[in-house]
C-alpha cells in the first residue's frame, strides 16, 4: 500500500472542507453594522438666544416688510396704514415707503429718508420733500440689530414654541412677553402699560432672526386685536440717498 499517496489524499480533502467551511461562513455572515452616530445635543432657549442676539447686534443693513395684519393699527399721519417697506443701514440711515389708505385720496404712498440728524417725507409720491422733525419720525432705527438684541433679554415667559418654515427657510420660534413701553426703542411715541406677545423666528442654522411679530396694542388707538408682523432680509445691499431737493 501506498502509504505516502494516502496521507496526501487524506491532507487534500482535510484542506478542501476546511475552506468551504470558510466560504459558508463568509457567505452567511451580515457585514458588521456602522455605529450609529450620535446625535447632537438639543438646543437649549438660553443657548439660542444667545447666539440670535449675537447675530442681531452685529447687523449692519436690513430690508423689511411690515404688515398690519388686522388692519387695527392706530392711524398713520391720520391715514390707515396697510404696510411698510424699508430699508436700513445702521445706525445713521433708512428710507421707508409706507402704504396707506386716505379717506379722501384713496391708495397712497408715503416717503421717508432719514440719514443721520436730517429727515425729510413726501405725503405722495407727486408731492414735495417736506423736512421731518425727529421727534415724528415713527421709528428709531439708530442700532436696530442692537434694539432687537436688548428685547431678547427681558422677554418673560420665553420658551420655544416650534419648528416652522419661513419663506426658504427652516426657523425656530420662540415667544415671549413684554410691555408696550418696552418697544419704545424701536417704535417711537408707543403708549404704556399694554401687554405684547414678541414672537422671533430664527433661522435653524445659523439663528439669523428671519421675522417678528407683535401682538397687541402699541398704541391707545390700536386695536385689542392689532398684530404686526415684520419680514426681514439682514446684511443685503441697500442705496439710502437723501432727496435732491433737501440739498
Amino acid at each position: 500500500m501506498d502509504l505516502s499517496g494516502t496521507v496526501r489524499g487524506w491532507l487534500l480533502i482535510a484542506v478542501l472542507a476546511m475552506g468551504l467551511v470558510v466560504l459558508a461562513a463568509g457567505c452567511g455572515s451580515e457585514p458588521a453594522a456602522a455605529p450609529e452616530p450620535t446625535p447632537a445635543p438639543e438646543l437649549t432657549l438660553d443657548e439660542l438666544l444667545q447666539s440670535a442676539g449675537e447675530k442681531m447686534a452685529a447687523i449692519e443693513t436690513v430690508k423689511f416688510a411690515m404688515i398690519d395684519e388686522n388692519e387695527s393699527g392706530a392711524p398713520f399721519f391720520e391715514q390707515k396704514l396697510k404696510t411698510v417697506n424699508g430699508e436700513v443701514r445702521s445706525p445713521d440711515g433708512a428710507r421707508l415707503l409706507v402704504d396707506v389708505e386716505s379717506a379722501a385720496f384713496g391708495f397712497v404712498q408715503i416717503e421717508i429718508v432719514v440719514v443721520e440728524d436730517q429727515s425729510y417725507i413726501k405725503f405722495s409720491k407727486e408731492a414735495p420733500w417736506l423736512s421731518l422733525p425727529s421727534d415724528q419720525v415713527p421709528f428709531n432705527f439708530g442700532g436696530l440689530g442692537i434694539i432687537l438684541s436688548d428685547l431678547l433679554t427681558i422677554l418673560e415667559d420665553a420658551a420655544i414654541a416650534g419648528r416652522e418654515s419661513v419663506r426658504e427657510f427652516q426657523t425656530i420660534r420662540v415667544d415671549g412677553n413684554v410691555t408696550s413701553e418696552d418697544m419704545s426703542g424701536l417704535i417711537n411715541s408707543v403708549d404704556s402699560g399694554h401687554a405684547i406677545t414678541l414672537s422671533y423666528w430664527f433661522d435653524e442654522a445659523d439663528h439669523t432672526v428671519r421675522q417678528f411679530r407683535i401682538d397687541g396694542q402699541l398704541f391707545n388707538d390700536d386695536g385689542p386685536e392689532t398684530s404686526r408682523l415684520v419680514e426681514l432680509e439682514i446684511n443685503v445691499p441697500v442705496d439710502i440717498q437723501l432727496p435732491d431737493t433737501a440739498s
